[in-house]
């Protein structure tokens, strides 16, 4: 029968997902009525779109989450995009640049992009040289910009726009908005590629990361590289969105492993190690000082990624070394293709390192195994920068036969016995790895690295996640306490 409500008509409507999950308005679920009144939105917001046509483009419910996304090519995409562009102006002439001859003179001799990784303009002025060609941003960065008030304003406008959503759904899609608009400053200033990365809701739905990185990318194709998170979902939504042309940054990434398997299967942009909390990780686990394991790790990843590089046409993955805590750690991975630094990190380099680097992307530090004395720890760590036999069958197996979903990725890890590289977790030990915040304990861990359910650098993956999920919550606080004024 059909719906009545405040004097309009709603056909019952069933909605079905990439995952086969069936929603339907039938019982007048409040999921569904909030659903029927966007759609009456959108009905009356673009009459010059066929409704049925803006029901299936404008806005759905993808796998297994039911996020609610809207559609890359709809008119409210539009309106957003043109939303976030409001006071930019990228035909202006970008911000001076101060001609530093010391990051010139220092990096002469290597080929390595050097990166910012900050969001405070007020941080990156006095550094931006020429020198610099990008900028990474995260959820933790994004939301210490946020929480200055900067952007209050402009969350009541945002709302306007999206007011018929349900209040889940304009929080996240508010959260993209100034996400976005925050990168697209960014680029004003810096005339940068600038790493974008999306909500953490959305890290283990594919099909939601499509459509996002899809709209992120259409705001600013030229600059915006849109940073994934290095998860079954995400590595699904990474192979698709690089065959569209899109770039990616495939991130939280902890070892050469998991960096040659997405290379393989997904060929994106960049992968990452994120060396300084592998560092942390050893050090503030009693493993030994913590020294090198980060850097040992990323020369190691450079090596596994420029394997395809060479060999596949069709790969132009790059590595970053990310996390970085000191400026002695860059002359000690001079030659990786990109390092992003703090702030803080830069400005140490200027007033400590005198010497021209040199490459090193042929050389190991063996130093890093003298961190423990216990065997199985320093199995642990040796899987940081080793790729096993299994590991190199499964990146052949992948490239031939292409897993089209997550847990069909999943199930060809576990066919070559690697069950460690996406650990299968219950809600308690996911709880638990975020209480722990970025850097795990790893007594909690040692049943399961032993019995190979769960290694170093996926747990890290998880850790960073759930860090990075606990920050963008308090973003979105703020944009839940702004709309209740």
């Amino acid at each position: 029968m059909p719906l009545h409500r405040s004097g309009i008509w709603f056909a019952p409507v069933v909605m079905v997902s990439q995952s086969s999950v069936i929603r339907t308005v039938h019982g007048l679920d409040q999921w569904a009525m909030n659903r029927c009144f966007e759609f009456t939105y959108l009905f009356h917001r673009y009459p010059r779109t066929r409704w049925a046509e803006t029901m299936q483009a404008a806005s759905r419910s993808t796998g297994q989450s039911d996020i609610f996304v809207v559609e890359p090519n709809s008119d409210l995409s539009f309106d957003i995009q043109q939303f976030v562009h409001r006071g930019i102006n990228l035909d202006s002439a970008a911000d001076e640049q101060t001609d530093q001859e010391f990051w010139q003179r220092i990096s002469q001799n290597v080929e390595t992009e050097l990166w910012l990784d900050s969001g405070d303009e007020s941080a990156i002025e006095p550094l931006w040289n020429p020198r610099f060609s990008g900028l990474t941003t995260n959820n933790s960065l994004l939301n210490a910009e946020v929480q200055k008030g900067i952007y209050d304003d402009l969350i009541p406008d945002a709302n306007r726009l999206l007011e018929t959503m349900v209040l889940d759904d304009r929080v996240r899609e508010i959260a993209f908005i100034l996400n976005t608009h925050h990168a697209l400053k960014l680029v004003e200033a810096y005339r940068c590629d600038v790493s974008v990365e999306l909500h953490t809701d959305i890290a283990d739905d594919a099909e939601a990361t499509m459509a996002f990185a899809r709209r992120c990318h259409a705001i600013c194709p030229k600059h915006f590289i849109v940073k994934v998170p290095l998860t079954p979902a995400g590595l699904v939504a990474i192979k698709q969105l690089r065959e569209e042309g899109i770039r990616v940054n495939c991130t939280i990434g902890f070892s050469a492993r998991q960096n040659y398997l997405a290379t393989a299967f997904a060929n994106p942009s960049f992968v990452n190690v994120f060396l300084g909390r592998l560092n942390s990780y050893v050090a503030d686990n009693g493993l030994g000082d913590g020294k090198l394991v980060g850097e040992q790790t990323t020369l190691e990843s450079q090596r596994e990624v420029a394997v395809f590089a060479r060999g596949l046409p069709q790969s132009d993955t790059k590595q970053i070394a990310a996390s970085l805590r000191d400026a002695k750690q860059l002359p000690l991975l001079a030659g990786v293709d990109v390092i992003t630094m703090p702030p803080k990190v830069a400005k140490q380099a200027r007033e400590t390192l005198q010497q021209t680097w040199v490459s090193r992307r042929k050389v190991d530090y063996p130093e890093a195994l003298e961190t423990t004395d216990a065997d199985s720890d320093t199995n642990s760590l040796e899987k940081l920068w080793t790729v096993s036999k299994q590991e190199r069958n499964l990146a052949q197996k992948i490239i031939l036969n292409p897993p089209s979903t997550a847990s069909e990725l999943v199930d060809a890890a576990q066919t070559h016995e690697i069950d460690d590289l996406f650990p299968q977790l219950s809600e308690p030990e996911r709880n638990r790895i975020a209480a722990d915040g970025k850097i795990p304990k790893h007594d909690r861990w040692r049943d399961k690295f032993a019995n190979g359910t769960i290694a170093i650098d996926s747990l890290m993956t998880l850790a960073a996640l759930a860090h990075f999920a606990a920050d963008q919550a308090k973003l979105d606080a703020r944009v839940r306490e702004q709309l209740a004024k």
